[in-house]
């Protein structure tokens, strides 16, 4: 039978080794032994606190365990990588604020919340993103889609669950936006209103900044949020 010490390096190697978050019972299968859900807890605290202090962190995620940078380094490392982290337009930030905060949701509900028409573009940069998706379609005329968003996405801002998420207004200061003009709506004539839901109504001919999506109160519990990679 391994020992604590062995376990835990095991573990670490492990999640080193490995690019994606490892669920508890893919850190299970490490073991040749059958080892109980609670003391592999114990083990992986354990080297959380080992850990403690030093430029690399061991968190648990949405969808598993896994080690990444700390926040304050991150700047540090993305140096050493010529690609840039994508960055989403404002309208693309605020229709993911809105389906985060009011899952599940129709897109003529997010219509309304924004006060624009919501493109298709914007919809499937966010699936493609794997940040949102498909959960089941509202019984209503035209069973128009509901859409959650998913654990990749907890997974991406560092959370593990949906009551970790932020005020609203933290997260429209905290994403990253484009600095483009707004250009992600669609004219309303441009498609009939789904599922028999009234069409969003243009207003002052702008998108909507984090003023109005602040009047859509947050359901979500209080965290902080910091995009986090691995």
């Amino acid at each position: 039978m391994l020992n604590p010490t062995e376990a835990k390096r095991i573990i670490e190697a492990a999640l080193l080794a490995s690019q994606e978050p490892v669920p508890l019972n893919g850190i299970r299968k490490l073991f040749d032994e059958d080892i109980g859900a609670d003391t592999l807890r114990r083990l992986l605290g354990e080297l959380r606190d080992e850990w403690s202090g030093r430029a690399v962190e061991l968190v648990n995620l949405a969808t598993g365990w896994r080690f990444q940078t700390r926040p304050e380094f991150q700047r540090f490392v993305e140096r050493l990588s010529p690609e840039k982290p994508p960055k989403y337009s404002r309208a693309v930030m605020e229709t993911l604020a809105i389906i985060a905060y009011r899952q599940p949701v129709t897109r003529g509900d997010i219509e309304d919340i924004r006060g624009v028409a919501v493109s298709a573009q914007i919809m499937q940069s966010l699936e493609n993103r794997g940040w949102i998706d498909v959960v089941g379609h509202r019984e209503a005329p035209g069973r128009p889609a509901l859409y959650a968003t998913t654990k990749s996405f907890l997974d991406d801002l560092g959370l593990r669950s949906l009551q970790e998420l932020p005020p609203l207004e933290e997260v429209a200061r905290t994403l990253p936006l484009e600095h483009t003009p707004p250009a992600e709506t669609e004219p309303q004539a441009a498609r009939p209103s789904e599922g028999g839901e009234h069409p969003a109504q243009q207003t002052g001919g702008t998108e909507g900044g984090p003023s109005e999506l602040a009047g859509a109160p947050a359901e979500a519990g209080v965290g902080s949020v910091e995009a986090a990679s691995g």
